[in-house]
């Protein structure tokens, strides 16, 4: 039998040369040879990095250079290839590009195939008879991203949007027009991949295997859509092969789409970790017409994901619930892995994914301003049992529900779930980021004068499409979100909630006053390692309000709030040094703050989404895992308080509480010892009780903290330790470390090879050590520890394990690569 499709990549990996020139815009005199003479281009790639490649521009992450480049986003770029092309007997020649960013005007030999203004969709272009043998000429026009923007949206009239550039008058990544962590650097280019295929008879256009339990058994429903070519008149054969389980179909030519069911018995399920194995189990799918055959392959995995927002006594939870199982949601916000995302693959994913996995999460949402993400992604999520929640792509602005934009959000959001449908780790779908938030309480109902602002899509075009190409998966209006259009879309006592007066207007103590049913969005700033952020800012001298480190920091007043943050937590810093330190910690010290609140809160609450989990560039953002993977000292602070069992102490009305919550399938029981301390040399015990833990499996207790301990004599030179037989502790201070006395001179310091490579640093506490940190990477760059906010009481000590391909640091270690408080009160 014959394949039904050939396909010839035009990428450049598959040997396709391409190049890039300028066309039109304000191209510097210095770059002004563009016009004229292109330069080599990377296809899939982005004509940033194009450039970057060529050595025509700098590093736009660099210094100043972002606003140096911006002529680049408002350039119009042309891309060329010429490809030898060999006629064979296939009746039907398409051009299938799978990404075009963004408002492109493709032309073949001479004729145009068609325009394009969406980056979120692929194309399939008709390009039969224009094909020629040998010499062929393809050319992608891109128009500026900027004026495109700007264009569409002065011509359609002005829906609010945040930020500066109308990102929502166009179908691009959002974000890459700059956000409040991310730089303007608006691209373009092919940045999937790109190829002509050439088929005859029956072609399988997509498949939508939809996995799904009935009692052990696994049914999946194939949804299989066909393509036929003209006058193929032949019945054809759908095969599926899962699970050792063959299921044919026949079907009469023209057959649009077909749906075969296939049950395999006693299936192992797919759970998200912690839960269980990611059991995964390949999808064959097979399509013969006569001589013509055509094929497909994927993988999915036999699970149910429901949500529950029913309203109970408390107002309304939000709930996932796997193979009918509730999972208490430890997770984080992504956004694309870097400004320029055409740099990621499997290996980048993975390790930013295993950032998660190492902090103990559960689940990443993927953010409506960025992109859905590669399949690389999805299946690393599949494989290693991360939950996904999949935001559409709206985000913190109202959108235009007319034409043409009405269509092209239909054709993504068909596109999108048809893709992503197969994917085990799915969970959710929803419709949009602050959205109806923004039009309930942002100002935005006077200027759109009774225009559409997207509510159209949230509540009927989305929610219909999900319902017919992925049924087994819920789907969400928006985050925050109260499931009920009488109740403010934020209210904590109903569905989702974001909370963002923390970082903007009050401290971050306040998370104590909120008991909302579940947080989707939360997050404090921070700066990134030293070795980042002295990278790419060279202000001389270095200081938190200097000219490069504002180009470095996005969100309004970022410094300032990092400033007032500080409020009575910490000292104010005495030079740039301790600025580092003391924000990096009390970015630390605010969300473990707020994690620890909400998981005493359980079952009330039922989980908590952080922003943000990664940076996409170099900058003082939220993000626990910096623009160079150096994990921060938040990231060390998530891996604590998102651990499988957690031990906290809470204040309530009538005294502090030891809250304990036990988040995985096995009782929890162990002795725990409260002792009241001293900060000092010796750090002696003054007062000491025991008591029995008992936490059943996926369930938290209160234990009040005995008035023995709970009650200092001076509460600046004591503190509470709570340690279980097990090794979990919690610490409780009774005022805050601007008024806590700790000594000086309270630990010893040990460097030594390890023999696992690197080198290991021991640390001896003489009395209490608060929040040890170590920063290799102020000696080496690549240097990484991994350990980070340890807290010994006197007597104890703690070894600091660094990977490392430099020398062993000599002793003594001090300051600024090994911090504490001690050493910022002192």
């Amino acid at each position: 039998m014959n394949p039904t499709l050939r396909s010839v990549p035009l990428t450049s990996d598959a040997g396709t040369a391409w190049s890039v020139r300028a066309i039109e815009g304000p191209v510097p005199d210095r770059n002004s040879a563009l016009l004229g003479a292109p330069v080599d281009a990377t296809v899939p790639g982005e004509v940033h990095t194009d450039l970057l490649g060529a050595g025509v521009i700098p590093d736009p992450f660099d210094g100043d250079n972002e606003s140096k480049l911006a002529w680049i986003g408002r350039t119009s770029w042309s891309y060329r290839t010429v490809f030898d092309w060999e006629p064979d007997e296939h009746a039907v020649q398409e051009l299938v590009a799978e990404g075009l960013d963004t408002a492109a005007t493709i032309t073949l030999n001479g004729t145009e195939l068609g325009r394009t203004w969406n980056q979120h969709r692929s194309y399939r272009f008709a390009v039969t008879g224009l094909l020629v043998a040998e010499r062929n000429e393809l050319v992608i026009e891109f128009a500026a991203p900027v004026e495109t923007a700007n264009r569409l949206s002065e011509a359609s009239g002005l829906w609010p949007h945040t930020n500066l550039h109308p990102y929502n008058a166009i179908r691009k990544m959002a974000s890459n027009f700059g956000w409040d962590w991310g730089p303007d650097v608006a691209t373009v280019g092919i940045w999937r991949p790109i190829r002509i295929e050439s088929w005859t008879g029956v072609r399988v256009d997509s498949v939508r295997p939809l996995a799904g339990l009935d009692r052990d058994r696994g049914v999946l429903d194939t949804r299989v859509a066909l393509a036929w070519s003209e006058g193929f008149g032949d019945d054809a054969t759908v095969t599926v092969e899962v699970g050792g389980t063959t299921t044919q179909m026949t079907v009469s030519a023209g057959t649009a789409e077909v749906g075969v069911t296939s049950t395999i018995d006693a299936v192992d399920r797919w759970w998200p970790r912690g839960y269980g194995d990611q059991s995964l189990y390949d999808v064959a799918v097979s399509v013969a017409a006569g001589a013509r055959t055509d094929s497909w392959q994927g993988r999915v995995g036999f699970r149910t994901i429901t949500m529950n927002v029913a309203p109970d006594d408390d107002g309304g939870p939000f709930i996932l619930s796997v193979n009918d199982r509730p999972v208490y949601v430890r997770g984080a916000n992504w956004i694309p892995d870097d400004a320029f995302v055409t740099r990621l693959n499997r290996e980048t994913y993975e390790r930013s994914i295993r950032d998660a996995i190492d902090a103990n999460m559960n689940l990443l949402r993927v953010w409506g301003g960025g992109i859905y993400e590669s399949d690389d992604f999805y299946d690393v999520c599949d494989e290693l049992g991360v939950l996904v929640w999949q935001d559409f792509l709206f985000a913190c602005a109202a959108y235009s529900e007319e034409e043409p934009l009405h269509s092209e959000v239909e054709a993504e959001a068909r596109q999108a779930v048809t893709r992503l449908s197969q994917h085990a780790s799915l969970a959710l779908w929803n419709g949009n980021n602050e959205n109806i938030w923004g039009y309930v309480e942002w100002g935005w109902r006077a200027p759109l004068g009774g225009r559409t602002w997207g509510e159209g899509y949230y509540f009927d075009l989305l929610p219909g499409i999900v319902a017919e190409l992925d049924p087994r998966t819920p789907y969400s209006a928006g985050s925050p979100f109260s499931y009920d259009r009488y109740i403010h879309p934020n209210d904590e006592r109903n569905g989702t909630m974001h909370i963002w007066d923390v970082w903007n207007q009050v401290d971050y103590s306040t998370y104590r006053k909120y008991k909302p049913r579940f947080v989707s969005e939360f997050g404090f700033q921070g700066p990134p390692a030293w070795s980042t952020l002295t990278s790419v800012v060279h202000d001389e001298p270095l200081d938190p309000y200097g000219e490069q480190m504002l180009v470095h920091q996005k969100a309004f007043e970022g410094n300032l709030k990092l400033e007032r943050g500080l409020g009575e937590h910490l000292p104010k810093w005495k030079d740039i040094e301790d600025w580092h330190w003391t924000t990096q910690l009390n970015q630390a010290r605010a969300v473990a703050y707020g994690i620890e609140h909400f998981r005493s809160l359980f079952p009330l609450n039922t989980g908590a989404i952080v922003w943000q989990l990664n940076d996409n560039w170099p900058v003082v953002s939220w993000a626990a895992v910096d623009g160079h993977g150096v994990r921060k000292p938040l990231w060390h602070a998530l891996k604590r308080v998102y651990a499988d069992r957690l031990l906290t102490v809470q204040p309530r009305e009538d005294g502090p509480v030891v809250a304990a919550h036990n988040d995985t399938d096995v009782a929890w029981s162990t002795e725990v010892t409260v002792a009241r301390r001293s900060t000092a040399t010796g750090g002696e015990v003054l007062a000491s009780e025991t008591f029995a833990l008992e936490v059943p499996a996926r369930s938290a207790v209160l234990n009040s903290l005995p008035a023995s301990v709970a009650t200092p004599g001076d509460p600046a030179t004591e503190y509470v330790e709570v340690r279980g037989a097990d090794g979990s502790t919690a610490y409780w201070y009774f005022v805050e470390d601007t008024a806590l006395r700790l000594e000086a001179d309270a630990y010893t310091v040990k460097v030594a090879d390890s023999s696992r490579g690197g080198y290991d640093v021991t640390v001896t506490a003489t009395a209490l050590a608060k929040d040890l940190a170590l920063f290799p990477d102020r000696l080496e760059a690549s240097a990484r520890v991994d350990s980070c906010l340890i807290t010994l009481n006197a007597g104890e000590s703690h070894t600091f394990h660094v990977t490392s391909c430099g020398n062993t640091p000599k002793e003594p270690l001090g300051v600024p690569v090994l911090r504490s408080v001690n050493d910022l009160l002192n």
